[in-house]
């Protein structure tokens, strides 16, 4: 149901900008709907669609539409690579948008730099391309980031563990996991850590056996991940089954406020820069009403990447000047302020050399057995996002 349904929605889309592009801002998606990383990626598309239909509904943007022209990679980067070049080619869109892995950004952006069209990642990491000095054409609002996730997660670590930290990492064979995974273990030298053992897992792994004997096998009382939900949580239990009983630290992707109810581990940590929905903010409400209204197929507590990515896209093309290019949505972004509504920790602000956010706010989330609930660790606390 959930692939038929955002298929349909891709169909619809694309059959309707010939008739009407020229009274119409142009954006194209590409996204990993369908495959094995859809879990993580397809509820982005179905938030970011639903909030920019709410868009249209109340007027679009500067009187004008919002057209989603929605393509299908499987996170495959020769399918991205097609997708974009035929959203910048065909559809001469805008702006381009990625809710995919990490192994589809080179050639999106190598399509992008020719097009010189500006390119927003929403749902994938955010490179390091877009801190400062950014790149000029790359954009994002994804809550994840390299590098500065990492010094987030293992600082909450050291200021918790009650005896030194034997640190095991555990990344997905994608570039920019394996990346920040390597930066953690050099990082955690440096705050006095012992990194024991790294694990570096195949997308499509079927049994996480292996790797997880490893990591045990090396006497970690911590272990972090940063990947994909998936290699995180499989990890997890695959340590569990093995009887360790150590601390276990993961990024707080969107299916994690389901899983931590799921899995009940009271020495699971998620660290992350989105609010939960049990905070039950105004914005939250707004999404779950949403959602129910529409119907949409997935948990709306896994719909506030797309939500934001739709709130940047709004605020971008209603400050881009009617008639739309690549060139004026490209300026418009250089200096927009986002209000994410509590979504996030602060807004998320954009420069000229700084593409990702002027601060970086997270949250630390786990389950507590005795109350039966997801409750916060540690509340809101900020880096300054400079290189």
């Amino acid at each position: 149901m959930r692939k038929s349904g955002l298929a349909f929605v891709a169909i619809a889309a694309m059959a309707a900008v010939p008739a009407a592009a020229q009274d119409a801002y142009l954006v194209g998606v590409t996204g990993a709907i369908t495959g094995p990383a859809a879990g993580s990626y397809a509820p982005v598309v179905e938030a970011l669609r639903l909030y920019i239909d709410r868009v249209n509904a109340a007027g679009g943007a500067n009187g004008k539409p919002i057209r989603l022209i929605i393509q299908d990679d499987s996170a495959e980067p020769s399918k991205a690579a097609a997708n974009a070049k035929k959203l910048l080619t065909q559809d001469n869109v805008q702006l381009l948008i990625n809710a995919s892995l990490s192994s589809t950004y080179a050639p999106m952006v190598a399509e992008i730099t020719r097009a010189r069209v500006p390119l927003l990642f929403t749902g994938g990491v955010c490179p390091k391309d877009v801190y400062p000095k950014a790149n000029d054409m790359q954009f994002c609002t994804t809550a994840y980031a390299a590098n500065y996730d990492s010094r987030a997660t293992l600082s909450f670590v050291k200021d918790t563990a009650k005896e030194p930290v034997r640190l095991g990492l555990a990344a997905m064979a994608i570039p920019i996991s394996r990346g920040e995974i390597d930066f953690a273990e050099e990082l955690s030298k440096t705050m006095g850590m012992t990194p024991v053992d790294k694990e570096i897992i195949p997308p499509p792994t079927p049994d996480y056996t292996p790797f997880a004997t490893k990591l045990k096998d090396a006497n970690p009382n911590w272990v972090y991940s940063w990947a994909p939900w998936v290699t995180q949580v499989r990890t997890l239990e695959g340590l569990r089954k093995l009887d360790w009983k150590g601390n276990y630290i993961a990024w707080a992707h969107i299916e994690s406020e389901l899983e931590l109810a799921r899995l009940k581990d009271a020495n699971l940590y998620v660290v992350g820069a989105n609010s939960l929905f049990q905070d039950n903010l105004p914005v939250h409400q707004e999404i779950l009403a949403a959602a129910k209204a529409a119907n949409v197929s997935y948990p709306p507590t896994q719909m506030t990447e797309g939500w934001i990515g739709g709130m940047a896209v709004e605020a971008a093309m209603k400050a881009t000047p009617w008639p739309p290019t690549p060139a004026k949505v490209h300026a418009a972004m250089q200096g927009l302020k986002i209000d994410t509504k509590g979504l996030r920790g602060g807004p998320i602000e954009w420069t000229a050399d700084n593409h990702f956010r002027t601060k970086q706010y997270y949250r630390v989330y786990k389950w507590d057995t005795a109350k039966n609930a997801t409750v916060l660790v540690k509340d809101w606390f900020a880096y300054d996002v400079t290189q």
